[in-house]
């Protein structure tokens, strides 16, 4: 399919014609973010709360907002209480322990039950249950364990993987799902992984989207991977289980799914369960279909499985049950679609150079949901059937107001092989066609993450182009949004076509006559920092500088210290010690190429970060520098894949963009 080449003004709005700033890494970290905390039972209304972070204390403040259907918005009072949920009962909210519950719309509270020191609480429909979460000992790893009279020792003792997972040690505990009634204390609960190392929420990421009541309180679905060691660290194996609190049975809902089953959601009608699915065992980027389950008689349903692309946002039911809404990748861009239940027909509802993320009511048609551009952080929008936005919440409205936006384009570019490659270039604000611009080549994630208009505090490509320079971001193999077959072409050739199609998309750019071609850097992180190291030892002098953040460098010795093996053994198509070596460990490990550095790196890492362990990044830069390059090293002890902490991110910026002026 041809696209036309669209150039969109980002942020087109009247207030910003006369704006005389740009976006700052500081005006950036301090934009106010919305965060939507709990939406009423009847779709009427939602409350939500909107942040901001002092950069000097690097903790956030925020008030609490409740929003109705007309747009009428007001200050909620909740003091220091945290939302739980909100449902036919009332608003339940947690302080200290102590869960409070509301009947008249956070007016007045009363105590509701006290749960103790736990985590993710979700109460029963009927109100006299609860689940939550806590960590149980249930190995002794810790030295100080195993050894009761050696308290002070710090040793840790493994005979098993899944031995430290992201950026964290295991230390012997797991989240377990607990149950109890409310006319019990709290140490009463039951704990439905009772004496098994299983966790529940997941890890790292996981929270109260794991367990979920059935309509009629009976029952208590969680998600776990039923599995430890290194069959956990090998496995994508994530089901669903369901508990019944009055016979004690277990059954597995999604027995013989093979891969991650997550996010189970009753439709409001509670006749039907859904969730999120992939096929196959050991490939976490595997297309994510919609599963429906009849509760009754427990049959299946695929919603999505002929639709090609995959399911990588957010998912919700339609009041009537007759549809479910979801977001996905699509062509560059993160948008609104919806699967018939009864028909499994997918309609595209929004289209734009947005990004649609996050999905909270529906009411007669119309969605509430939350959208980002690459110059705008995300705000609430109702769209309609035919996919129509309208803006309800405007929380960045002074700070935008004295910011000049730059612009995007989306152009489909000639790869190599033939094939037509959406490649976003985001210009300079006040950009000017007639003069020459240096250009940041981006290289994404993932390695299967989608590159769509997304906000972030880190890759910020408003904050790259407010700097004067032009970013060209391909969405090169391996992005969803374009076709399953363009997703899985990555896997197994980490260093092949992908690397050239950055290269097409580098040679494109250095055609037009806005870009100036002596002036380009490759940036990137995670795959993309892999995709630097791979580039900086074959672009024939296409490239002035990089950058490469958590970057894989020696693909041998990560395979051999990463946590998460199933990626590796998929991606890179098995271990290194089988004998013939796959390419990826020779033809294309980044550092088998270091003889060819000849250009200025720079690289960053976190000392925490297990997933891509800092060795990695050490490496890259001793070796640039014992090969007499000029080179810098931003080492970040306390950070993992990510950079989280507001000053440690103000620094990478700084670091970015001085690093950028000194040898681009």
């Amino acid at each position: 399919m041809k696209f036309k080449h669209i150039l969109v003004a980002m942020a087109a709005t009247p207030f910003m014609m006369n704006a005389q700033q740009v976006m700052t890494a500081e005006t950036m970290w301090t934009l106010n973010r919305l965060g939507v905390q709990s939406v009423s039972p009847d779709h009427q209304s939602l409350i939500y709360k909107v942040s901001k972070t002092d950069l000097k204390t690097e903790k956030s403040n925020s008030e609490t907002f409740w929003l109705d259907l007309s747009g009428k918005s007001s200050k909620l009072d909740i003091g220091k209480k945290s939302l739980i949920q909100w449902d036919k009962n009332g608003i339940y909210a947690l302080e200290k322990n102590q869960i409070y519950l509301s009947k008249d719309s956070g007016k007045t509270w009363s105590e509701f039950y006290n749960v103790g020191e736990v985590d993710n609480i979700v109460i029963s429909p009927d109100g006299k249950k609860i689940a939550f979460s806590k960590a149980v000992h249930i190995e002794n790893l810790m030295g100080k364990d195993k050894y009761k009279d050696l308290p002070k020792t710090t040793a840790q003792i493994y005979t098993d993987l899944n031995h430290r997972h992201w950026d964290a040690w295991n230390e012997g505990s797991y989240n377990h799902v607990f149950v109890v009634n409310i006319s019990e204390s709290a140490d009463k609960a039951k704990d439905l992984l009772e004496g098994k190392p299983f966790d529940s929420p997941q890890k790292p990421f996981g929270g109260a989207e794991d367990f979920v009541w059935s309509p009629d309180s009976s029952e208590l679905l969680y998600v776990t991977k039923p599995k430890s060691g290194e069959e956990y660290a090998r496995s994508t194996n994530t089901d669903i289980f369901a508990y019944n609190l009055a016979s004690g049975k277990t059954t597995n809902l999604s027995e013989g799914m093979m891969g991650y089953d997550v996010n189970p959601k009753f439709s409001p009608d509670g006749k039907s369960l859904l969730w999120l699915s992939m096929e196959r065992d050991g490939y976490e980027a595997d297309k994510n279909d919609i599963v429906v389950m009849d509760w009754k008689s427990k049959s299946k349903t695929n919603l999505t499985k002929a639709w090609d692309e995959s399911v990588t946002g957010d998912i919700a039911w339609s009041q009537d049950a007759k549809s479910v809404y979801f977001t996905a990748a699509f062509r560059g861009t993160k948008q609104l679609f919806s699967v018939d239940v009864k028909n499994k027909s997918v309609k595209q509802i929004t289209k734009g150079d947005f990004d649609i993320n996050e999905i909270f009511i529906e009411n007669k048609g119309k969605l509430w949901i939350t959208k980002t551009d690459i110059n705008h952080n995300a705000d609430l929008f109702e769209v309609d059937s035919k996919g129509s936005l309208k803006q309800i919440t405007d929380i960045n409205k002074d700070n935008y107001s004295k910011l000049t936006a730059g612009k995007s384009e989306l152009k489909m570019v000639k790869t190599s092989d033939g094939k037509e490659m959406g490649v976003w270039f985001h210009y300079p604000p006040n950009f000017d066609p007639n003069k020459k611009y240096p250009t940041l080549l981006y290289c994404q994630g993932g390695p299967q993450s989608a590159l769509t208009q997304f906000f972030s505090t880190r890759w910020n490509f408003a904050l790259m182009a407010a700097n004067d320079y032009i970013v060209v971001a391909p969405n090169r193999r391996g992005m969803p949004g374009w076709g399953v077959e363009w997703n899985e072409q990555i896997s197994g050739d980490w260093g092949g076509q992908p690397i050239r199609d950055y290269l097409s998309a580098a040679d494109f750019a250095k055609t037009l006559p806005y870009v100036d071609g002596s002036r380009m850097a490759a940036v990137g992180a995670s795959y993309g920092g892999y995709s630097v190291f791979m580039l900086a030892g074959i672009h024939q002098n296409r490239f002035k500088t990089f950058i490469a953040h958590d970057g894989l460098f020696d693909m041998r010795s990560w395979y051999a210290t990463t946590e998460e093996l199933w990626f590796a053994d998929w991606d890179l198509k098995g271990s290194y010690w089988f004998k013939p070596m796959q390419k990826a460990y020779a033809k294309y490990n980044p550092i088998n190429h270091v003889d060819r550095w000849d250009t200025p790196i720079m690289v960053i890492q976190g000392g925490i970060d297990f997933r891509v362990p800092y060795e990695q990044g050490q490496m890259a830069f001793q070796s640039a520098k014992l090969k007499g390059l000029k080179t810098k090293f931003l080492y970040f002890p306390n950070e993992n894949h990510w950079v989280l902490h507001p000053q440690n991110g103000l620094v990478w910026q700084r670091e970015f963009f001085e690093w950028l002026k000194e040898t681009l």
